[in-house]
């Protein structure tokens, strides 16, 4: 009989090449570089090529990316109307996962993968690569001006991918430090091994559909609060503790009701997340530049000490959802949007991991053991 795990929960579902991690370390890498060495030297753009390619790029090689995401921000007004027509009201996950699906129709993305042979011609891959990773950021930015009844600010050639993004967002010249910290942002949240989310693009790519409907799997399964959607969710816990003093009463409540402090532990990981130490030494820098401590800042803070106090022994620490959101709350940015930058970000990885599937492709088809009725017969449904 095989043995069942539930959630897969280490049982090795490919190979790859694309990132490790090791858990006991605390050590998070994208093909051998420490995230820490790209967030604090690379770009996204650059980090993207790396995850996509393999190696990083040379000069010639990497202005050659940049060019090629530039000259792609821009999307159909066919889509810009199916924005226009979704309720304001709705998750911005939710339209992303629409628009995106929605841009197979508008654009070429499956004459490569019409048969049983696996699609060989990189230039289709990388070039679909390219187009989405950089629609991504384009429709997040615009459902923001969207949804509050603006027109969609078009994208700019002369910005980088974080000062582009930020520019869309809210219109006003994007400031150098701001765009410094959105693009270290998006280098942490490109890519983590094998999560729910890439699960959820690989077994979608193994079946040959179009890269578009691959994000559209990937995005939904990103929604969920117990994946991308923590940010958010740390965010609304941190405003209901309402300051420092308040922390470690109700941590001791909600452990007493075996309740949810979200943003803390990790199935991966045994230390503290790489990436929420990363961001945490952001919002300290945050500090020193802007000369403020925010009282979210201080919550989070007080919260992680007491949880360490309670939890460490258990293995759990800050995970990298922790501090993202009071990071994007101090640059004004909507609590609902956070998961959506999440997808941004992690468009480079799931990108990454399609052509990789492709590169070896067989069809996702795991067994089950079943636990139901043995058969039996049929009863009419007068003798029920």
């Amino acid at each position: 009989m095989v043995d069942y795990v539930p959630g897969l929960a280490g049982v090795p579902a490919t190979k790859s090449k694309i990132s490790s991690l090791d858990g006991e370390k605390g050590v998070l890498a994208y093909r051998g570089y420490t995230i820490a060495d790209l967030a604090e030297n690379s770009s996204f753009e650059e980090t993207s090529y790396l995850l996509l390619n393999g190696n990083l790029p040379n000069s010639d090689e990497l202005a050659d990316f940049e060019s090629h995401l530039k000259a792609n921000r821009r999307v159909k007004y066919n889509v810009r109307k199916i924005m226009r027509d979704l309720p304001a009201s709705g998750h911005p996950m939710e339209m992303l996962q629409t628009a995106v699906a929605s841009m197979g129709m508008f654009y070429a993305g499956d004459e490569c993968l019409t048969g049983s042979d696996v699609c060989e011609d990189l230039h289709y891959v990388q070039n679909m690569s390219v187009k989405i990773l950089s629609r991504m950021a384009t429709l997040v930015a615009m459902w923001e001006n969207i949804r509050n009844g603006y027109d969609a600010i078009q994208p700019r050639d002369d910005l980088s991918h974080a000062g582009n993004l930020l520019y869309m967002l809210n219109g006003k010249e994007p400031d150098e430090y701001l765009t410094r910290i959105m693009d270290a942002c998006l280098i942490l949240h490109a890519e983590h091994t094998i999560n729910a989310s890439t699960f959820a693009a690989m077994v979608t790519s193994s079946t040959l559909a179009s890269p578009y409907l691959v994000m559209a799997a990937a995005i939904g399964t990103l929604a969920g609060p117990l994946h991308g959607g923590a940010n958010q969710r740390v965010v609304e816990m941190l405003k209901e503790i309402d300051g420092p003093e308040n922390a470690e009463a109700w941590i001791d409540k909600k452990m007493a009701n075996k309740g949810v402090i979200w943003g803390m532990g990790h199935r991966e990981y045994k230390v503290k997340d790489p990436r929420a130490s990363y961001l945490q030494t952001m919002m300290e820098d945050w500090v020193k530049t802007r000369g403020k401590l925010s009282k979210m800042f201080e919550t989070a803070l007080e919260v992680e000490r007491i949880c360490e106090d309670r939890l460490a022994a258990k293995g759990v620490y800050p995970n990298v959802d922790f501090y993202s959101g009071i990071l994007y709350t101090e640059m004004g940015i909507p609590a609902d949007q956070f998961t959506p930058l999440f997808a941004v970000s992690r468009s480079a990885g799931w990108l990454a991991h399609w052509k990789e599937q492709l590169s070896g492709n067989r069809i996702y088809r795991p067994t089950q053991i079943y636990t139901g009725e043995d058969i039996r017969a049929y009863t009419d449904i007068g003798q029920r």
